[in-house]
């Protein structure tokens, strides 16, 4: 058994903001918005520790010396060395993994014991965690933390069923962390966290404070009732529609752009799943046919073999899209009948323009796997455009990736607010420092 130790009491949820970013001065900055705006505990992220060093910790700690500071180590070996470190720089509270061997738990919780300070599992990757919060209880640590990571959050895992399955198991508090934010801290709480911990809904926001308030209030007052369930489709479709197509090639490792294609209307956007059509030399017989064959939201992607002389697409069937509902049509070829489209203001993204018109002679197939503007396009992939131009998304990873791309909008809604403040890019991403050498 080891020495007894003093539990934590907490009047109220406790906020606790995650600094997961690998720049100390932004997180100094972002830390200092989080205060204003009610945060009770400030974390130094694995991220900012890998980057900065121990000595992220000891910044928070002189910053804000009235704060709990975290130092977020993920201890997996060397429990007392870490947990030595952590102390000394100013942690109140060392994050070790929950996975970890039952050495590394009992050196880490050890060690807390002699420099005075608490320890927090991660649960996040444990095979069977309500199980193991059992177990690392009993080694003594100080607080469990019921944490979905990034990666499986874009994934569409969550954390808040852990928090239910662990109220009541174990006695120690339970934190929470994996993609929290206003609509989620309330029901945290209500779940069973005492510790809700929010990274990137706060830290990535254009107003810090004001995004730390919400979240505060959310805590403090968490409303009854359960969310409504739904469908993924639509909440891909939702999230494409709030992001640009630039965002999802970030989010792709800068993948999936079409080739040489442009928004024949200007300012218009379309994000739906794609039904291909297969067409050749200004054929328009299966573009045309297609637009009975596609679903309302959908949109269609035809390949006209890269031929821009002659045009499978006019306002005509057009006007035949707008009435059925289809979102929008992307061409590896040209259009014609422009100026009457640009009426119509319908997402249309093409190679080119050409008056010519084709026949209908009925070659090619309808929702067969394509390639357009040098991409692969199956049918159900989804398809984001605006005046950027055109990305496919493959169907197995579009809630993923649209997921992801809402997160780059995030971190760049929070750099362009930097940069209003006086920055400028080069010192935000502090580009010398990250160059190869």
């Amino acid at each position: 058994m080891h020495a007894s130790r003093k539990p934590l009491r907490m009047k109220r949820p406790v906020l606790q903001v995650a600094l997961d970013i690998t720049e100390l001065p932004r997180a100094l900055a972002i830390a200092e918005e989080s205060v204003a705006g009610g945060a009770d505990w400030i974390e130094a992220g694995t991220p900012l520790i890998k980057s900065e060093g121990i000595l992220a910790v000891r910044a928070l700690h002189e910053k804000f010396p009235d704060r709990t500071i975290i130092a977020d180590m993920k201890v997996a070996d060397t429990g007392t060395l870490e947990v030595e470190m952590a102390a000394k720089a100013g942690a109140s509270i060392v994050g070790i993994l929950a996975d970890a061997d039952d050495a590394v738990v009992e050196e880490a919780v050890r060690a807390a014991r002699l420099y005075g300070v608490q320890i927090m599992a991660d649960l996040i990757n444990a095979k069977d965690p309500v199980a193991r919060a059992g177990e690392i209880e009993r080694l003594g640590v100080d607080i469990i933390a019921a944490h979905t990571g990034i990666d499986q959050q874009m994934k569409g895992m969550g954390s808040l069923d852990l928090v239910r399955s662990l109220a009541g198991t174990v006695s120690v508090p339970i934190a929470v962390a994996g993609g929290i934010d206003t609509g989620s801290a309330g029901e945290a709480v209500r779940a069973g966290a005492a510790i809700v911990i929010v990274g990137g809904n706060i830290v990535r926001s254009r107003d810090v404070t004001a995004s730390t308030k919400a979240i505060r209030q959310a805590i403090d007052r968490p409303k009854a009732g359960k969310a409504v369930q739904v469908p993924v489709d639509e909440q891909i479709r939702e999230i494409l529609m709030k992001v640009s197509a630039p965002n999802v090639t970030d989010a792709m490792h800068r993948k999936g752009a079409m080739e040489g294609i442009v928004s024949i209307c200007g300012d218009v956007k379309i994000a739906g799943k794609a039904t291909t059509v297969q067409t050749f030399a200004g054929d328009w017989a299966k573009p045309v046919e297609a637009i009975d064959v596609a679903q309302p939201g959908d949109i269609l992607v035809i390949n006209n073999d890269g031929g821009t002389h002659v045009a499978p697409w006019g306002e005509l069937a057009t006007l035949s899209c707008v009435k059925r509902g289809i979102a929008g049509v992307v061409i590896d070829g040209a259009v014609r009948d422009v100026d009457d489209i640009r009426k119509m203001k319908y997402p249309l993204f093409a190679k080119a323009t050409c008056p010519n018109a084709g026949e209908p002679k009925g070659f090619g197939e309808i929702n067969a796997e394509i390639r357009c503007c040098g991409q692969y396009v199956r049918p159900g992939d989804w398809i984001i455009g605006d005046e950027s131009g055109v990305v496919v998304i493959p169907k197995e990873r579009a809630y993923e990736i649209a997921r992801r791309a809402l997160e780059v909008r995030k971190n760049e809604e929070r750099i362009r607010e930097e940069i209003r403040r006086g920055s400028t890019l080069s010192k935000v991403a502090d580009l010398i420092r990250w160059e190869k050498r």
